[in-house]
């Protein structure tokens, strides 16, 4: 027999081969695991050769010669592999952290549920079949894994938009206990924990083990650099990547990263990263000190361009999009910036300046705003949106209301009017301010009743500016009586009466406050 053929590895070879040749390095640097039976009995009783229930270490004197005395192969495979320092633990083994719940968040930050699920990316990926994971003392807290399918796509032959399946993120869920786990994984993919808490920062870390999962690893831009991300992008063994920075999670396909994202993962999540500062900056939650520990999550999708739904921020993934995304030059830009903003401000945007009609304006207050501090141009005055908003509403021969108008981005300019107008007078913490009023004080309304919010916002801005701006929200249609009937993601019916703009009114008065030196709806840009 002959030998093989030496395999010389040289700055030539394709990268496709390159890739192979790690993955089957870091593999081998394992033992190897998969393929056992898992006899739970045996399992539990190999459990007493390490120190904690996660199996993460073993107890101070065994030997080589004791792993005779281990019943599972499994567990046997893994002690042999600690004894000798060849056990890969990285990802394997670790300690995971509970996150606040979102019921925390919205009660806070008074937000939706719209901050990532999966927090806790393992950096495992898990082939379909039988698992074993084991868990360490959790203190009586509820933990569970989520195997999302990242990568699902409609049938064949199928409009995309009109999947049966919905456009949402399939997930699988397997709730855990503590010591061992022995678990069907449906479809293989890479695996996350689920630990959320509503007083996170009293919950202990719990310790978690994958002694069958393959390890894909995952990309933390606040603790490694390029060299690392490419690294990981080469040895994947998941069609997707994790990514994390200090806001923003995302997940997409190694493929797109390869070819947009070679030695620029830092900057990627960096500039994410930035965006997100800007929207926490605009409302509030720097300046007192309540950016949240959760994470944002960006991820893949197959049905349509870019949304945003209960699990985060959804793109297409086919090149033109993935450009848009996975490019750090591109994100910031134009339409990827503003896109990203949009939606993300969806998940951000306050139920008390989101009343029915505002659904697709108070978003677009953090499009303006990151989009601006990113160096893009502002929509508003690309669109001459100052004009024709004027023309439709402070001129229109009969008084109207803001809702009364059924294009949002002329709603939006009021709103804009006010950051420019401030952030030029000494107040560039005008909307900060503001949200964190709302944040200390219950909503007004909800439903056909969610109007009062309006109501509310227009006093709150008085207050924070120390000014009476009755003029102002007047000629903008806030103080419109009569009924109108709003189409926002549902349908509201506002019966608008002159004793809530007299008690608005009133109350302002009461402060004393002086009138502001300027007509604020000639402001513009």
């Amino acid at each position: 027999m002959t030998a093989p053929p030496k395999i010389t590895v040289t700055g030539c070879l394709c990268q496709m081969a390159r890739r192979y040749l790690l993955a089957i390095a870091v593999l081998l640097s394992v033992p190897m695991v998969h393929g056992v039976t898992n006899d739970i009995e045996a399992l539990k009783a190999d459990m007493n050769f390490f120190t904690d229930a996660s199996c993460s270490r073993l107890k101070t004197g065994v030997t080589q010669a004791g792993l005779q005395g281990f019943k599972s192969e499994l567990l046997k495979s893994v002690a042999s592999g600690m004894l000798s320092a060849t056990y890969h633990r990285a990802y394997r083994v670790a300690g995971y952290e509970a996150y606040p719940s979102p019921s925390e968040l919205g009660r806070t930050l008074k937000l939706g549920n719209g901050f990532s699920r999966y927090e806790n990316i393992t950096g495992v990926y898990l082939e379909a079949g039988e698992n074993v994971v084991f868990m360490g003392k959790a203190g009586g807290k509820s933990l569970s894994l989520l195997i999302p399918d990242w990568m699902r796509k409609p049938p064949e032959n199928t409009d995309p938009t009109k999947d049966p399946k919905g456009w949402g993120l399939h997930k699988q869920e397997i709730a855990l206990k503590e010591g061992v786990n022995v678990i069907q994984v449906e479809k293989a993919g890479n695996v996350y924990v689920s630990y959320f808490d509503d007083h996170a920062e009293q919950a202990p870390k719990v310790m978690i083990h994958f002694p069958t999962g393959k390890v894909n690893g995952y990309f933390d831009a606040t603790k490694q650099n390029n060299a690392d991300w490419d690294r990981l992008l080469d040895q994947a063994v998941s069609p997707i990547m994790d990514a994390r920075g200090k806001h923003v999670q995302v997940a997409y396909p190694v493929e797109w990263f390869n070819i947009y994202t070679r030695s620029k993962g830092v900057e990627l999540i960096r500039n994410y990263d930035a965006m997100l500062n800007h929207h926490y900056s605009l409302m509030g939650l720097v300046k007192y000190k309540k950016v949240p520990k959760n994470r944002l999550l960006a991820r893949v999708n197959f049905n349509y361009y870019m949304f945003r739904d209960g699990d985060g921020v959804a793109y297409f993934g086919n090149k033109g999009t993935m450009r848009m995304v996975a490019d750090p030059a591109v994100v910031i830009t134009g339409d990827p910036c503003w896109g990203f903003c949009h939606e993300v401000g969806h998940a951000l945007q306050m139920r008390q300046i989101t009343w029915g009609g505002m659904t697709e304006v108070s978003c677009n207050l953090f499009s303006l705003y990151t989009g601006g501090r990113m160096g893009n141009p502002s929509r508003l005055k690309e669109q001459n949106q100052y004009a024709t908003a004027r023309k439709k509403i402070i001129e229109a021969e009969t008084k109207k209301s803001l809702l009364n108008d059924t294009d949002v981005f002329d709603r939006l300019v009021p709103f804009w009017q006010l950051h420019l107008y401030f952030t030029r007078n000494g107040k560039p913490d005008f909307y900060a301010d503001v949200m964190e009023k709302m944040r200390n004080c219950p909503d007004a309304g909800s439903g056909n009743d969610a109007i009062r919010n309006q109501f509310e916002f227009v006093k709150f801005s008085c207050d924070v500016a120390q000014l009476d701006l009755t003029d102002f929200f007047d000629k903008w249609g806030f103080f419109w009586t009569g009924e109108v009937t709003v189409n926002d993601y549902g349908k509201y019916h506002y019966t608008i009466t002159q004793q809530m703009v007299d008690e608005a009114k009133a109350s302002i008065a009461n402060k004393k406050y002086k009138k502001p030196g300027q007509d604020i709806t000639l402001t513009g840009e």
